[in-house]
């Protein structure tokens, strides 16, 4: 297996695993709104159908294993995308991930990248505060992190995270710990809702041109702040 592959297959495994992490933390301290009843909250048009091609790039969803889908479904993600681009003009291969969480706006607490890739071997070299200019000029702020597997199996792993919360975008978790985020979304409403968006790659130019590429396409199947969701054309 070439070694930029075998490196965004690693940093695939981790990405889940930061996901699943994070929810167990989440669950103990928070009641399962599931199990009462609560529904899930659709997107007027589902992640799954942000294209495939796209600026350049082609996109294969990547298959996770069912009961790790089920528990992500059960306990904070409405809707999710899971699927890997390769842009073969440049020589780019990066693996991009949205997780929509409605029914429970703040399911999402406790995924954080320099949090729970450490949790699953990885070593957190560094987490920076910046900034990706979109294809359309506007100015996403976004964290960097880079992570490394130690010896004998070296590699490394950059991710670009950020949040959206209601359609505002954010990097900080503090967008959504209140007492209102916390509790469910009793009404139903696809637009009271946190959605963390990740780009994965072994190298930086990579996440960095597959998010100029693609973050306004997909910013468009969430709801903004005026909850207009561009990809349902209202």
């Amino acid at each position: 297996m070439p070694e930029d592959r075998r490196q965004m297959v690693l940093a695939t495994i981790a990405a889940v695993a930061v996901l699943v992490a994070g929810g167990l933390a989440y669950r103990v301290v928070e009641p399962r709104w599931r199990g009462t009843g609560q529904k899930v909250i659709r997107l007027p048009v589902p992640l799954g159908d942000f294209p495939t091609e796209i600026a350049g790039w082609t996109g294969q969803d990547m298959q996770i294993p069912q009961t790790t889908e089920q528990y992500m479904r059960q306990n904070f993600a409405d809707d999710f995308l899971s699927r890997r681009y390769l842009n073969k003009d440049k020589g780019m291969l990066v693996d991009l991930y949205a997780v929509y969480c409605a029914s429970r706006p703040a399911g999402i607490l406790g995924h954080r990248p320099g949090v729970c890739y450490p949790a699953h071997g990885w070593i957190h070299d560094q987490t920076l505060n910046t900034e990706v200019v979109t294809s359309s000029g506007r100015r996403i702020p976004c964290l960097l992190h880079r992570f490394h597997m130690p010896l004998p199996n070296y590699q490394e792993v950059v991710v670009l995270s950020f949040y959206v919360v209601n359609g505002q975008i954010t990097t900080h978790e503090q967008a959504f710990t209140g007492l209102i985020d916390r509790g469910p979304n009793i009404d139903g409403d696809p637009a009271r809702y946190v959605a963390q968006v990740q780009v994965s790659s072994g190298f930086e130019s990579a996440v960095r041109q597959a998010a100029a590429d693609m973050v306004d396409s997909l910013l468009g199947y969430l709801p903004d702040a005026s909850g207009q969701v561009k990809a349902a054309g209202r």
